[in-house]
């Protein structure tokens, strides 16, 4: 495990004593009767989902249901959500179980106790991050990029499983090698373990898989986005973003004459990605450092609006590319009135950059009017508030209030609402006129002042 790993693992172990004071037990009577795993390796994030059947064979209903994450991919966890059989959400945290501390579980409270000799079904999703390693780490610009993947054969968990199989999803039917527990059989891309039966609880068995993955191996390292409101009927988005090519790293020189008669799709190397963005959009422009990069193309669609970037240069392995994305979009599809003079803003905290997309870290600025008060957030998942601060624009000497948030390691699930709520009276829109027209006053008293004043030393007769 990795210094990174450790830390991310520590992080997580901390967090989940932070939110429980007491200890959950497992609960023995409970067992997986059925479990139907996928793990998707088709693209650089690892999402991993399975349809479990519980059963009670105890005498007492049973309200909760303990997830545990494997020891080795516990720090890559990025997101994870539990479903029941409605596909409804199933609330979920963080718990300390007594006896596993080393361990990171999470508490699911099921939306009816299951009963004495009752079923149920969930389904639990959870996104890895940084789980696929390149190997060899480094390649040659006209090399495939391999990868591998280690989990385990089995569902890790704290209860006991009576029937298990597991399907893994590959980008290509390139395999150099993978493990081979029986029953295993291989079907193109697809490899299908199991089905296992009898399984003890926090049963472990490596899996290691060796395959070709040329999708684009791209993570976002730094994304800074900011949220201007205005009560004019605008709002104005800016995203200033850094990404880097995560996979293999390029061996040897770059030849752009190999790269322009190389006309295979099937390429590790990044030309070109798609943003999404709201359908309103307008006055999109993309650029970096350099300015304005008019190589993107904008397409118009029924629900959205999506924006190809290419950059100036295609992304290897370990190669950088930082660019500034804006747009505006109107005010009233995300600011609504709550009644008197109270306002609520419901606006993504993260946007989509790019599928399966990786941001390792984001921070969201957002800038308020002029005079707002008793604002109040909510947020969709935890996140950490940094110190809200001020900033002024054109004609205001109040200054506009803040709201910093930051948070690490998010996937495109992410993707969800905050909203803000504040007290803004009408009558702020007239600020800024009235300190426009105060300025020009001040302008003309000053003209009018200077053409009357004479500054020659000598007075002609005429004059007098």
């Amino acid at each position: 495990m990795t210094i990174y790993k450790m830390l991310r693992f520590s992080l997580l172990v901390f967090s989940s004593i932070l939110l429980v004071n007491a200890q959950v037990q497992i609960e023995p009577k409970l067992v997986n009767k059925n479990v139907e795993r996928t793990i998707d390796l088709t693209s650089h994030l690892v999402k991993l989902t399975a349809t479990i059947t519980l059963e009670n064979t105890g005498s007492s209903p049973i309200s909760n249901y303990l997830v545990v994450l494997e020891p080795e991919t516990a720090g890559n966890l990025s997101f994870i959500s539990v479903k029941d059989a409605l596909k409804e959400e199933l609330k979920i945290k963080a718990v300390v179980v007594a006896g596993h501390k080393d361990k990171v579980f999470y508490n699911v409270q099921l939306k009816q106790p299951l009963g004495a000799s009752r079923t149920a079904v969930i389904f639990l999703e959870s996104v890895l991050t940084g789980a696929l390693v390149p190997y060899p780490s480094e390649i040659a610009q006209k090399d495939k990029q391999l990868v591998r993947y280690f989990g385990s054969h089995y569902f890790y968990t704290p209860y006991q499983t009576n029937k298990q199989t597991t399907a893994v999803t590959l980008s290509s039917r390139n395999i150099e090698n993978h493990t081979k527990l029986k029953p295993v059989s291989q079907s193109d891309s697809t490899i299908n373990y199991g089905p296992y039966t009898d399984i003890a609880p926090f049963s472990f068995d490596e899996m290691s898989i060796h395959y070709e993955n040329n999708s684009p191996f791209l993570t976002v390292t730094r994304l800074y986005r900011l949220i201007e409101i205005s009560h004019w009927g605008n709002i104005a988005v800016e995203e200033n973003i850094d990404v880097v090519h995560s996979g293999a790293k390029l061996k040897g020189p770059f030849s752009r004459y190999d790269y322009q008669r190389d006309t295979s799709s099937n390429h590790h190397s990044i030309k070109s990605y798609k943003t999404i963005l709201p359908a309103a959009a307008y006055n999109i422009y993309y650029r970096d450092s350099n300015g304005n990069i008019s190589t993107s193309t904008v397409r118009p669609r029924k629900d959205y609006i999506e924006l190809e970037l290419r950059p100036r240069f295609p992304l290897f392995g370990g190669w950088k590319s930082s660019y500034t994305l804006g747009y505006n979009v109107p005010s009233y599809q995300y600011l609504y009135k709550k009644g008197g003079n109270e306002y609520v803003l419901s606006m993504r905290l993260l946007d989509h950059i790019y599928d399966d997309m990786h941001v390792e870290e984001l921070q969201t600025d957002v800038v308020l009017p002029v005079g707002v008060q008793n604002v109040k957030l909510s947020t969709p998942y935890d996140v950490h508030r940094l110190e809200d601060g001020k900033t002024y624009k054109y004609l205001d000497n109040l200054g506009r209030v803040v709201i910093r948030l930051k948070k690490t390691n998010l996937v495109e699930q992410h993707i969800q609402d905050l909203e803000i709520t504040y007290q803004w009276d009408t009558i702020t829109l007239i600020h800024e006129p009235i300190l426009l027209a105060l300025a020009l006053f001040a302008l003309f008293i000053i003209v009018i002042i200077y053409v009357r004043l004479d500054f020659s030393i000598h007075k002609s007769e005429k004059k007098e």
